[in-house]
């Protein structure tokens, strides 16, 4: 199967491979880009974990994680997993913060969702925690809602879903 990558106005996107593995790692260690994430930073072996996941995710679904790059740097990640407490294909993102605050993300995000999508991907949902209002304003930004809400670690957390069905249904 050959991997497409995507191209927006600033960005480009690649699916995650094992190249990327040193840049990749650097980026889940870092706590202003994965410290809200569900599990914290990563080790480098947790990352090679999740890079492997990643690379199969892609083989059964057509879809994945990208690396975002702009002018051949990596900023950040983003794109879609199977979520390990079986709520289903989320999208994820995480950018550096030093790359923040000019709509990477969102414009990362909002490539990586119609792609999950075109890939046959129904619906995706995204996970932020209440008080993160960064990630609501990507998830919102490119056309997610609400649709649920839980606690976790005494966090509230928010569930965002990109539902094509219900999209289609004139209901």
């Amino acid at each position: 199967m050959r991997l497409n990558s995507l191209r927006t106005a600033r960005l480009v996107l690649d699916p995650v491979s094992w190249r990327d593995m040193d840049d990749i790692a650097r980026l889940k260690s870092d706590g202003g880009a994965f410290g809200m994430m569900l599990g914290g930073v990563r080790s480098r072996q947790q990352a090679e974990e999740e890079m492997a996941s990643d690379i199969s995710c892609w083989a059964r679904h057509g879809s994945g994680i990208f690396a975002v790059r702009e002018n051949g740097r990596l900023v950040g990640i983003t794109g879609v997993h199977e979520r390990p407490d079986g709520r289903g294909v989320a999208l994820r993102f995480a950018i550096y913060p030093w790359a923040a605050g000019r709509g990477l993300a969102r414009e990362a995000a909002a490539a990586a969702l119609r792609q999950a999508h075109a890939a046959g991907i129904t619906r995706v949902i995204a996970i932020a925690r209440e008080t993160n209002i960064a990630s609501r304003k990507v998830l919102g930004g490119i056309g997610m809602r609400v649709c649920e809400r839980f606690e976790r670690d005494g966090h509230e957390m928010l569930v965002f879903e990109s539902d094509l069905t219900e999209q289609a249904d004139p209901r």
